[in-house]
């Protein structure tokens, strides 16, 4: 399984390696239109595979990001559920030992 891991790994870079060469051309990234420019004349010249890597690591993030609110009633679910388990789990050993019997229950029913 780490073999097939490490190839995947190497078919990743080997693919982003391509990318970053075919793609080296210098691109302009402006904040606003050309209409608004006066308002706000901020720009920056990129290679355009930097573009690209940075357009993909901020879906990522955001991917992340919304996932993580998304699943936050589940982990609050969980989180009441595994209390509640220590609870009763503290509960029975509680009564376990107000019976006094450490043996069997079958047995413990039949004393």
């Amino acid at each position: 399984m780490r073999y097939l891991r490490y190839s995947f790994y190497a078919v990743l870079m080997v693919v982003l390696v391509m990318l970053a060469l075919a793609n080296r051309q210098v691109v302009t990234l402006a904040v606003l239109p050309e209409q608004l420019s006066s308002i706000l004349p901020v720009s920056i010249q990129l290679p355009m595979f930097v573009v690209i890597m940075l357009s993909m690591l901020g879906g990522l993030l955001v991917g992340y990001v919304l996932e993580y609110f998304r699943e936050h009633k589940q982990r609050r679910e969980a989180a009441v559920r595994k209390r509640e388990v220590d609870i009763l789990a503290r509960e029975v050993d509680a009564l376990k030992k107000q019976a006094g019997t450490q043996e069997d229950d079958v047995l413990a029913l039949l004393n």
